[in-house]
């Protein structure tokens, strides 16, 4: 049995070579699908493809940020001139000289302008960079390994909800059958009611149409076939809780075949007992439905 897990979660892994550390961290959220939003350090875009690979074998759905940092430890870097900024600047200065009266630029002053020197840092070597790369993609795994256990230990706290809204729908659907306003006597007495009342405000209804009447009020009171639904709901639903794994949509899709029978259960009663019935079933099925969003 696959356990059911959450799509809220956290994991993080974090490792390091020689002159360099980094760290790989992800947050998972409720989604429609499976949705990633990557930050990568600069200069590690190809890993993206690897990364998202790595995070679709464990994880179906969900909205998760992917960050990676990563940090060259004391690594002596290289000044670089980056010649097509500062040949901007001196066109610029040339363009500035005849139309204002100023002191000539100093050329600490040129080079201190942003974007005109900049900082790279010390290639490494292929064996160096493969390494770096190998790494990272194992602290993704990581990562990834570390969300999916958060996310599972969420699901088994709302698996417990889930199945307690469910008794209790099943509970609500076994009181409502049961209920004296179902039995046969009680329902025959309403419509013989209804008939009264409907007989002394048309007086001069045919015979033919008060049978019609008659026979379209037994069909609204008769709500033996939510009944019968709302068992067999309860059923599939237990019976995805068994199975586990990835099924929040046809939990989410069960609740609102829950809704729908609730609310017809309601609409067809003509007894307070019955309707009250069915308004704590649609309270209890609201709680489920909530739940059910948070399901992978």
């Amino acid at each position: 049995m696959a356990a059911l897990s959450s799509m809220t979660g956290y994991g993080r892994a974090a490792g390091s070579l020689p002159g360099v550390s980094f760290a790989v961290e992800i947050r998972s959220v409720n989604g429609r699908g499976l949705d990633l939003r990557l930050r990568l350090a600069n200069g590690f875009d190809a890993l993206e493809s690897d990364i998202r690979k790595a995070i679709g074998k464990a994880i179906t759905r969900g909205s998760l940020t992917i960050s990676l940092s990563v940090d060259r430890e004391g690594a002596e870097g290289r000044v670089v001139v980056n010649h097509q900024a500062l040949e901007a600047v001196i066109a610029g200065l040339e363009w500035l000289a005849p139309r204002v009266d100023a002191t000539k630029p100093s050329l600490d002053g040129i080079m201190g302008l942003r974007g005109v020197l900049e900082l790279h840092d010390t290639p490494m070597s292929p064996d160096e960079e493969q390494a770096l790369k190998s790494a990272i993609l194992a602290a993704v795994d990581e990562a990834v390994q570390a969300l999916a256990a958060a996310r599972r230990e969420e699901g088994a706290r709302i698996h417990a909800i889930l199945a307690d809204r469910i008794d209790e729908i099943a509970r609500l659907t076994a009181a409502a059958e049961t209920h004296p306003g179902r039995s046969r006597e009680a329902i025959l007495a309403r419509l013989r009611q209804q008939l009264s009342d409907l007989a002394e405000a048309s007086p001069t209804l045919p015979e033919e149409r008060l049978a019609q009447e008659a026979a379209l009020l037994a069909t609204k009171a008769d709500i033996r076939e939510e009944l019968d639904r709302l068992v067999a709901h309860v059923a599939a639903a237990r019976q995805l809780l068994a199975n586990g794994g990835p099924v929040g949509r046809k939990l989410d899709f069960l609740s609102q075949e829950f809704n729908r029978e609730a609310n017809t259960l309601c609409s067809k009663s003509n007894d307070v007992a019955l309707t009250a019935i069915g308004l704590d079933l649609k309270a209890v099925i609201d709680q489920l439905r909530e739940q059910v969003q948070n399901v992978e």
